[in-house]
Formats: C-alpha cells, structure tokens, sequence
C-alpha cells in the first residue's frame, strides 16, 4: 500500500501513513524547516510536513469533508485571523511560490512570529491590522481567489462580509470558521451558527456548504461561499 496518497486531485493536500496512524501533511516549501513542531517525512525524494488538525480548524475540515479544491496551487489567499501561522503555513504550502497569502492578525506579538516565518516564506504577507477595518490594510491586499477567516469575535459574519466586498474577486470563494461560544456563551450553537448564516445571505452572499467541525473543535461550523 502507498504510504502516500492525495485527498484529491485538486489540490496538494496528502494522506501520510506513518508507524502510529495517519496524518494530513503538505509538501514543505522549506525543505528542513519545522513552524510548530511538526514532523517532517521524506519520502520518494519529497520532504512533507504533517498537518496537525487540533491545531488548524481548516485541516479539520478537510478530514469532515470539505473539498481539498477550495485552495489551489497560485491561488491569492486573505487569511484573517493569521495568529503565529500554523495554518497559514499550510497554505503556504499549498498555494506554492506563484501565490500569496495576505496574513492579517491583531496582535503585534503575533505578527512578529509571523514576520520571521514570512522571512522563510516568501509567499507570505503578515499584516498587523484589524479585520472588522478592512480599510485600514486596503492598500496592501490585492484582490484575491479565497478569502479565510477563522476570528473569534462576536461580529463574525459582519468581518467576514466586509472583507468579501472589499477583496473577493468574482468567482472566488470564502471560508469562515465560525466559534458559537465567541458569538453567544448562552444560546445553543446551532441556533448562532443559523444567525450567523442569515447574516451572511443578508448581504447577498449564499452559503453554499456547511461543515460541523465540532468533532476536532467544540461547537465549531465551518459555512463556505460562493460569490
């Protein structure tokens, strides 16, 4: 059996066997070079980086479902919410050098990490800024194929929406990790993650799939756009 194998052909996203089970990995764009501790494998030549999906609300859905499709090799990716990059270089992974991932993250701790990671990286961009004000960073984000947020503020869908009118080239898609408990610590999940995608068809905008990704990350959805 073929310790490796690809989730679709679609995009570079792989199943590694490994002596203790079975992981999601990327081919590392810096051969030799670990972000977060992962485990870097060789094989046939390859170097690839484990995924892990308790740390990556995209890897998770990937392993519910979702199309490996949404980010492709040269896509442009607005990733809000970037943190230390974790995911971010996942999709760094993927996109490969002929995209770039625009990285906007609130904290100036975090975008210090994500600075010496984009030193490695060239494809990408850590910007220090605040996703409710996609204005404020306007100037430094092209249009783009994907835009990805995964922020946890009460304002979710509304920061999501903003950055879609503002960025989202047509045809392109949107992803948005949505934490229930960010939103309301009273109300049952299912009914913030249905306001939250009213919200979103408010503005024109359809949701074109859902995925629960509360088995990896508690009351956890994941709502996919199409525009």
């Amino acid at each position: 059996m073929d310790t490796i194998q690809k989730l679709s052909e679609k995009s570079p996203v792989y199943w590694i066997d490994l002596p203790d089970g079975r992981s999601l990995a990327t081919i590392n764009l810096t051969p030799g070079e670990r972000v977060y501790g992962e485990r870097l494998v060789q094989r046939g030549g390859v170097e690839y980086r484990t995924w892990d999906y308790r740390r990556s609300k995209l890897a998770s859905a990937f392993l519910s479902g979702l199309d490996p499709g949404l980010i492709k090799p040269g896509d442009r990716v607005l990733y809000l919410g970037a943190a230390t990059g974790t995911t971010v270089s996942h999709v760094s992974d993927i996109i490969g050098n002929e995209g770039v991932v625009y990285a906007v993250e609130f904290s100036p701790r975090m975008v210090r990490n994500l600075s010496l990671l984009a030193n490695r990286r060239k494809n990408i961009i850590p910007i220090l800024g605040d996703a409710r004000y996609p204005n404020t960073y306007s100037d430094f984000v092209n249009e783009v194929d994907l835009v990805y947020e995964d922020v946890a503020q009460p304002f979710q869908a509304d920061i999501f929406v903003k950055n879609i009118k503002m960025f989202l080239a047509k045809e392109g898609k949107a992803f948005i990790a949505i934490k229930a408990k960010s939103i309301s610590q009273v109300d049952d999940p299912k009914k913030v993650f249905e306001e939250q995608k009213k919200i979103i068809a408010s503005h024109g905008i359809a949701v074109s799939e859902e995925i629960n990704i509360s088995k990896y990350h508690k009351d956890h959805m994941v709502f996919i756009c199409k525009v």
